[in-house]
């Protein structure tokens, strides 16, 4: 009997050990792969070229793309790919070459590339458009790109769009992959869309449908706003009547898409009418920094992504092909390939919006109406922009003569601050508040700016285009009695100062705090299998409560920063 009862309790902890393991372990995911975009190979340079004012990166661009490395880039990235158990497939949405349409052998090497990764490694890839791409009476045109790229989604596609360089492919046992060519072919940057081709992306949800697949979209353009108001001041880079387009496809059944074209790693998403939840991963391009592509796990349960970095590259080689980099910058690579990108990335970011600094760039007329008020905006700017924030006869000092008080940083002049911003925006997951130095910095730079620079311009300049402003609209001049009115109760320009803060701060806190209840780099979501009448009818609710949120966010701080004016 004891050794009936000792045979029978050791089969019963065997069996307990068994069933703990297998509730412990995490579910195998339907579908692994990566997403990465925006490569922009560049066919490498023999000899550095540059004239950057930067002791190290003086060969950066207005692009603030490490295109000599780019290659080098690339290599690392699909080295990771193919040693990287987690990664079935490789995803990549548009701009595959960086002079695409002109140079077509920068596709021919990237199609080599590719075929090397699939030979090694056995993973496919996939790729879509971009605006770098292809276009109509250039050395690439659609057809081109879709032969070049046979073996990277068209040869395997379920249906091949005639028209333009769509296609369906399926990826493992339960999903459909849409990539949509987003592209206008005879346009720079801004979107294709059309009603023709939403249609064409209905019929493919529905047949994916229809085989028991769930469709996961990608294209180059953006479907959601990844900045504030991105649909008007980068509208080119985002799709036409974004939010209808969002609602169609979340309804048709879409719950991801995969973009790129603004090079930033953000996530947004969007809840559509009957209740369904929509994502728009827009991916940062891999040769700028952060030197970024995401990797994804999908279960019918939950969606989990995590951000991938480029950290190093083969210097030798580089070097080898590439004359003119010298000890220090190679030093810098070497020790973080990341941390080398951001610097670039600053200096090129300062170089492009230097260069737009001036009137003449701006294309600012001097008979223009507004030609004085910008022009002293200009060149205060440019002070405050190049000027030491520290030290003697630096910005902290000019401030407090304002009684702005400049906290002490590390930064070194405002460019520092305000492309440190820009490279947070680029990189995801921005983390800054009002009570960071950064914004802090910016947003007392803004208020210096008006007090000491706009403060100087005649209250007859203002009224001057105040008036033209509003003659253009149809009005008369009664504003300038309206105006002179709130001078002599307010005193000064202190209302413009004032309106223009309280405007421009939920503006700058949009752009460098990213609370949109979506991670950018890292998280987990519902997966294809959770929709339900209950879960949509939440969705929904959650939807109109981070609506009156968002608004009551703008309200309250726009109202803290005006009503300054009357306890004042």
């Amino acid at each position: 009997m004891k050794k009936f009862l000792s045979v029978f309790l050791s089969v019963v902890l065997i069996f307990s050990a068994v069933s703990i393991g297998v509730s412990a372990a995490k579910p195998e995911a339907d579908l692994k792969f990566a997403v990465a975009s925006d490569l922009h190979y560049n066919v490498p340079v023999e000899e550095l070229e540059g004239e950057i004012d930067d002791e190290i990166y003086w060969y950066a661009n207005r692009r603030a793309a490490m295109e000599p490395e780019s290659s080098w880039i690339i290599d690392e990235f699909l080295n990771q790919c193919a040693e990287n158990d987690d990664i079935d497939f490789v995803l990549i949405s548009g701009d595959i070459a960086d002079n695409g349409k002109s140079i077509a052998q920068e596709h021919y090497d990237m199609a080599a590339k590719f075929a090397a990764f699939e030979e090694k490694c056995g993973k496919q890839i996939y790729v879509t458009v971009g605006n770098h791409d292809a276009g109509v009476d250039c050395e690439t045109e659609l057809a081109d790109f879709k032969k070049i790229y046979a073996d990277f989604g068209y040869d395997k596609a379920l249906v091949v769009s005639e028209t333009d360089c769509s296609y369906t492919a399926d990826l493992g046992d339960k999903y459909r992959l849409i990539a949509l060519d987003s592209t206008a072919p005879d346009k720079s940057t801004a979107d294709g869309m059309s009603a023709e081709k939403m249609d064409w992306v209905r019929v493919q949800a529905q047949q994916a449908k229809k085989d028991g697949r769930y469709p996961i979209m990608m294209m180059h353009h953006n479907l959601l706003d990844h900045m504030p108001i991105q649909s008007i001041f980068s509208q080119d880079f985002i799709v036409k009547f974004h939010y209808s387009t969002a609602d169609l496809l979340a309804n048709w059944g879409i719950k991801l898409v995969f973009s790129g074209h603004e090079h930033c790693s953000d996530a947004a998403t969007y809840t559509s009418t009957a209740g369904n939840v929509i994502y728009d991963f827009a991916t940062t391009s891999l040769t700028m920094y952060p030197l970024q592509y995401r990797t994804f796990k999908l279960t019918d349960e939950t969606i989990t992504y995590k951000d991938e970095t480029v950290d190093k590259i083969d210097t030798d080689s580089l070097t080898a092909y590439t004359a003119g980099y010298d000890e220090n910058q190679i030093a810098l690579m070497n020790a973080g390939l990341n941390d080398y990108a951001k610097g670039f990335l600053k200096a090129g970011i300062k170089y492009r919006l230097g260069r737009s600094l001036s009137m003449e760039q701006m294309g600012i007329a001097e008979d223009a109406f507004y030609y004085d008020l910008v022009n002293v905006a200009v060149g205060g700017l440019n002070k405050l922009l190049n000027e030491p924030l520290y030290g003697e006869g630096g910005i902290q000092q000019l401030a407090a003569e304002y009684n702005i008080d400049i906290p002490d940083s590390r930064y070194k002049n405002g460019w520092d601050v305000v492309t440190e911003l820009v490279a947070a925006h680029y990189e995801g997951e921005e983390s800054f508040d009002f009570s960071t130095k950064e914004v802090t910095i910016f947003l007392r730079l803004v208020a210096l700016l008006l007090k000491d620079d706009l403060a100087t311009v005649a209250d007859e300049v203002f009224f001057d285009a105040a008036n033209e402003l509003f003659a253009h609209f149809g009005t008369d001049s009664a504003i300038t009695d309206l105006t002179k009115l709130a001078t002599k109760v307010f005193g000064g320009v202190t209302p413009v100062e004032y309106f223009l803060i309280a405007f421009v701060s939920p503006l700058v806190y949009n752009f460098a705090v990213d609370n949109d209840g979506v991670n950018d780099n890292r998280g987990s979501l519902p997966g294809y299998g959770v929709v339900s009448v209950e879960q949509n009818s939440y969705n929904i609710l959650d939807r109109i409560h981070t609506t009156l949120n968002n608004v009551m966010k703008y309200i309250t701080m726009f109202l803290q920063i005006v009503l300054k004016i009357f306890i004042k």
